[in-house]
């Protein structure tokens, strides 16, 4: 282990001990090198990683903070991981969202309150109206999702599917489906899904979302053949 995984792994065991809880504020650098026995480079060299994994929030002319370590915040690297995937790896994240959102639609049907249906039928009436600008459509379709996997009020879930549901992905389908006039298909999926949701029918809503996102991945494979057939 080299000297600056050491100091990682001292900082986050006194995060993981309580000593620095969520809003505190590190020791000065020498102060804390001191502290852990390590010396200020490879310890500066420590915060800098994790400031980059959104452990540490350094604040110039201020000090050093440990963030909140909300799901939100340690994940936030996830959606940007997401859209630089290569087409080779864009299956492998359809089929994670696969199993992952219909759980979650399935546990918001029995979560989600007037105000969260509200927020998710305002976006599917959005999408109705946007279904010839593929752009606008993409933008609610994935609020539409995002409103409803928020309904279960697991932000650590929310944070994974928001970030495995890529935007740039959700565009090439929408692309496809207008320009193959499947469309109104798949708005009729959303809508059952929202029927589900409005139940709180927990196996329905599992089942809608599940057809759905099955949907999607069926497109994805076909035109990923597609394109293999047109390289060879």
């Amino acid at each position: 282990m080299s000297l600056t995984d050491e100091a990682i792994a001292r900082i986050r065991a006194l995060i993981q001990s309580g000593k620095l809880p969520p809003g505190a504020k590190l020791p000065p650098e020498q102060q804390l090198a001191a502290e852990l026995g390590i010396s200020r480079s490879p310890m500066r060299e420590a915060v800098k990683a994790l400031a980059v994994t959104r452990v540490l929030d350094v604040r110039r002319g201020d000090g050093t903070y440990v963030t909140s370590l909300a799901p939100a915040v340690l994940l936030e690297g996830l959606g940007l991981a997401v859209e630089l995937m290569q087409d080779n790896t864009l299956l492998e994240l359809t089929e994670a969202r696969r199993l992952f959102e219909p759980i979650a639609t399935g546990l918001a049907a029995t979560r989600a309150t007037p105000a969260h249906l509200a927020e998710i039928r305002g976006h599917l009436d959005a999408m109705h109206a946007a279904r010839e600008d593929v752009e606008l459509l993409n933008k609610h379709d994935a609020a539409f999702h995002r409103a409803v996997v928020a309904a279960t009020g697991n932000e650590t879930l929310t944070t994974i599917v928001d970030g495995i549901s890529s935007s740039t992905l959700r565009a090439r389908v929408w692309r496809g489906l207008v320009e193959a006039g499947s469309a109104d298909r798949t708005l009729a999926e959303h809508e059952a899904i929202y029927a589900a949701l409005v139940e709180g029918d927990a196996g329905l809503a599992q089942a809608a979302a599940l057809m759905h996102v099955s949907t999607t991945e069926r497109w994805l494979r076909q035109a990923h053949e597609a394109g293999r057939t047109a390289e060879e």
